[in-house]
């Protein structure tokens, strides 16, 4: 099943229990939850305090994803906070095997993260470790922008390996997905869909994550 995942960091932070709640009535089981330190990537964003009330408010499944420096120092305090998923960026992880172990032991599930420009062969040898993949398919630290084309053969590339070493791990992309392209981007194999901008500055965030959905579910299943 191909999931919708609104972007928190799109929402209206004056009225982000609402806004959840609307996305939630669409049909949204997972929120995305972006962390930026300033160092990693040109922004700052949320802690572990932000994550702790949200999850107060719902009962989604929250995926917190790391764009920082020394993520490893972090991951017990958003596990803590109410993370069920935590990823990590290939790109800022030195151990990355360790760090992944470090998120399974919070008993929370362990993704890793690839900006545009890095292939995903990187990955072939630690598939096995990780519980899914997270593809950005915009230069990380800004919400608003157009996908990159050329992530789209990343994402092809990443499902023929996982279907060679037969495993289930679900692709996430993070970025430029809209209505308009999200067919192609779920026939292309990827799993979650990362949405911020096109949802929560819509007119009706709960009509626009129904229609991705119902999108998403055709596109499907041309795919399978």
């Amino acid at each position: 099943m191909v999931e919708i995942v609104p972007s928190i960091l799109s929402a209206d932070f004056a009225h982000l229990a609402e806004e959840i709640g609307r996305v939630e009535r669409g049909g949204a089981s997972i929120l995305h939850l972006d962390v930026m330190d300033g160092h990693f990537v040109p922004n700052l964003t949320i802690g572990p305090p932000v994550v702790e009330s949200i999850r107060k408010t719902t009962r989604a499944h929250l995926d917190v994803h790391l764009m920082i420096e020394n993520p490893e120092r972090y991951v017990a305090a958003f596990a803590g906070a109410g993370a069920n998923s935590i990823s990590v960026h290939y790109e800022a992880c030195r151990h990355l095997d360790q760090v992944l172990g470090l998120i399974r032991e919070q008993h929370v599930q362990a993704g890793v993260v690839l900006n545009p420009a890095t292939p995903v062969s990187v990955l072939k040898d630690v598939l096995e470790v990780a519980d899914y993949v997270l593809l950005m398919s915009v230069n990380p630290g800004f919400g608003g922008q157009k996908l990159i084309p050329y992530v789209l053969n990343k994402v092809r590339r990443l499902d023929q390996m996982r279907r060679e070493k037969r495993l289930a791990l679900p692709i996430e992309i993070d970025g430029g997905v809209h209505l308009e392209n999200l067919a192609e981007v779920v026939r292309a194999g990827c799993d979650w869909i990362v949405t911020g901008s096109a949802v929560f500055h819509s007119r009706d965030p709960e009509a626009t994550v129904r229609e991705m959905r119902e999108i998403a579910a055709n596109a499907n299943a041309v795919r399978c």
